[in-house]
């Protein structure tokens, strides 16, 4: 049995599967880390303005004629707020969406509030069928997978399409960025967060009611909105030098925006799922990938990391009431939560999962490669006006 190691310079270690160090000690996450960094984020700042710049005018000059040239979704988090700020110092108009899943915490909806009237943009909040994504929820607790964010995050990407496709909205903004959320471990979450297969084996097997106003978003529909209808999405923070603690003291200056405590936590459902469930049901601490994530990009040294991670994730009075408003929000007995809560993991792949090899669908890619080859010139002529 090998012995307990860890990063000599972050603080994943050998309780992570898959995970390998070299020689000096540095992990395999540091060691992709650092081959990124060298390409994307350790960069003379001329460059990446350059990059900014080209990307920026691409979004300008297809939003031309329409009244927004891009879209945001906006839930409240840091990165979301600091984009809503960046996009509006760079000129460009985006369309405010929040995708309000009946999990905002109330400093969330403030947050919010105060960036859209600050910016003075518009805002579209779309709001699902509560009884169906209810049961949604509902089904993944008793899956026993590891990624019960699943319905959110495939839902959002799922209308931020729909809607860029019906207003003539050419480009999505995204917050993720290299230099705070890089690296996260192999089994943390579900490889393909969009394989419909699996989303529809899981809920037929768990779920209760038909999801009526349930918008489809599998590899046929991504396919669709990026090959044909040309929606891309501009990752922007990954352009900019990105410091999350400076970003936090100026989003609050400027935005009047107030910090949750925790990464994500603008969420209830996410603050209990990283704080309590992952934890206690899948040994995942995700502190983890977050703090290596800064201590990769110096913005946080080891020492620190390693005070918070000693800590509870959030405060277990907190956690109680968590657990108990989670558990009457989505109709669990508190007996039944608690026995889902305790059995064992299923992998995501215990359940269908879409197979990319299958032939249908590599028949499929080869009969659009040449229609998809001319849209893409014919976008990249409009992008940029030139052959």
């Amino acid at each position: 049995m090998s012995s307990y190691q860890m990063c000599t310079r972050c603080v994943y270690d050998s309780e992570i599967s898959g995970i390998t160090f070299n020689d000096a000690g540095l992990c395999s996450y540091c060691q992709k880390y650092d081959k990124l960094a060298a390409k994307h984020i350790n960069i003379p700042e001329e460059e990446k303005r350059k990059q900014l710049n080209t990307i920026v005018s691409k979004i300008k000059r297809l939003g031309k004629n329409n009244k927004y040239d891009c879209i945001l979704g906006l839930s409240g988090g840091v990165d979301s707020s600091y984009l809503a700020w960046l996009a509006k110092d760079l000129g460009l108009r985006p369309l405010i969406v929040h995708f309000d899943n009946g999990w905002n915490s109330e400093q969330a909806v403030k947050n919010i509030e105060n960036i859209v009237n600050k910016l003075n943009y518009d805002l579209e909040t779309f709001v699902f069928n509560w009884e169906e994504f209810k049961d949604l929820q509902r089904a993944y607790f008793k899956s026993g997978v590891v990624d019960i964010e699943v319905p959110t995050d495939y839902l959002i990407f799922a209308v931020l399409n729909k809607i860029a496709v019906k207003k003539g909205i050419k480009y999505i903004l995204s917050g993720y960025n290299y230099a705070t959320e890089f690296g996260m471990p192999k089994g943390w979450n579900m490889t393909n967060k969009f394989d419909n297969k699996n989303l529809k084996d899981i809920y037929s097997r768990f779920g209760k009611l038909k999801l009526k106003d349930f918008p489809t978003f599998g590899r046929k529909e991504i396919f669709y909105y990026e090959k044909i209808a040309g929606i891309e999405t501009a990752p922007l923070l990954n352009y900019i030098t990105y410091i999350k603690k400076d970003v936090k003291a100026f989003i609050a200056k400027e935005l009047n925006w107030q910090d949750y405590g925790g990464k994500h936590y603008e969420s209830i459902f996410t603050r209990f799922y990283q704080g309590y469930v992952l934890p206690k049901k899948f040994k995942i601490d995700k502190r983890k990938a977050h703090w290596s994530a800064l201590i990769c990009s110096g913005q946080a040294t080891k020492q620190e990391a390693l005070e918070d991670l000693a800590k509870e994730p959030y405060p277990i009075e907190l956690q109680q009431q968590d657990l108990d408003y989670v558990a009457k929000k989505l109709d669990f007995s508190m007996e039944e939560f608690k026995e889902i809560l305790s059995a064992a993991p299923v992998p995501h792949e215990f359940y269908a999962t879409e197979n990319p090899n299958d032939l249908m669908w590599r028949t499929y890619l080869r009969l659009m490669k040449l229609p998809v080859k001319v849209r893409l010139k014919l976008r990249h002529i409009a992008a940029t006006g030139r052959w």
